[in-house]
C-alpha cells in the first residue's frame, strides 16, 4: 500500500480561508448564516470556517453540528457507528441559510442523510454544502457549493483527512 500527502497544514489553511471567503461573497456578509458540521471531521472544519467567518466580517456566525448517523442508509451494514451530540445554535435553523460542512464528499449519502435530519430541526431559508476535499464517485445527485480541492481518485483508493483537533496533526492524504 502506498501513501501520499496531498495537502499539508498550510494547504488546509489556504483552502479554508478561500471556502470562508466564497460563503461570505455568496451570502453576500454573514447576515442569517449557520454553519454546521458533520462529525468528526466536519465538526472541526466547521469550527474552523466559523471563526474566519467572524473574523473576516467583524461580526460572530454561529456554528453547530448536525449528527447524521441515524439518517444514513447504510447501517445495517456499519451497525457499529456511534452517535454524536448534535449542538444547533441558539438562534436556529429556521430561515437561515445553512452551510453543511463535511472533510470528503465522496458518495453523496452523508449529506443525503444530514438533509433528511435538518428536516426534524427546522426550515432554513437555503441549503448550502462546504466539503473540503471533492473525491467524486456521486451515487446521488448532490453538488458541492464551496471546495478546498478536488480530488479525483478511484474507488480503491481511501482519502483520509487528518486534523490536529482530532488527530494530532494536519493533513490529507490518499493511499492506494
Amino acid at each position: 500500500m502506498s501513501t501520499r500527502t496531498v495537502l499539508h497544514e498550510a494547504d488546509i489553511a489556504r483552502a479554508l480561508t478561500r471556502i470562508s471567503h466564497e460563503i461570505l461573497e455568496a451570502n453576500k456578509g454573514p447576515d442569517d448564516l449557520v454553519i454546521l458540521g458533520i462529525p468528526t471531521r466536519g465538526a472541526t472544519l466547521a469550527d474552523r470556517i466559523g471563526g474566519l467567518l467572524t473574523e473576516f466580517s467583524g461580526r460572530p456566525v454561529p456554528v453547530g453540528s448536525l449528527d447524521v448517523t441515524m439518517y444514513r442508509d447504510d447501517l445495517h451494514r456499519n451497525p457499529t457507528r456511534s452517535p454524536q451530540p448534535t449542538q444547533i445554535p441558539a438562534g436556529g435553523i429556521d430561515g437561515k441559510t445553512v452551510v453543511l460542512v463535511d472533510d470528503v464528499l465522496f458518495s453523496g449519502r452523508s449529506i443525503r442523510a444530514a438533509l433528511d435530519a435538518l428536516q426534524d430541526i427546522g426550515r432554513p431559508a437555503a441549503v448550502r454544502l462546504a466539503t473540503l476535499i471533492d473525491r467524486g464517485h456521486r451515487e446521488l445527485p448532490i453538488r458541492p457549493d464551496f471546495v478546498g480541492k478536488n480530488l479525483p481518485s478511484s474507488r480503491e483508493e481511501r482519502v483520509n483527512v487528518r486534523l490536529v483537533e482530532v488527530d494530532g496533526l494536519e493533513e490529507v492524504t490518499i493511499e492506494s
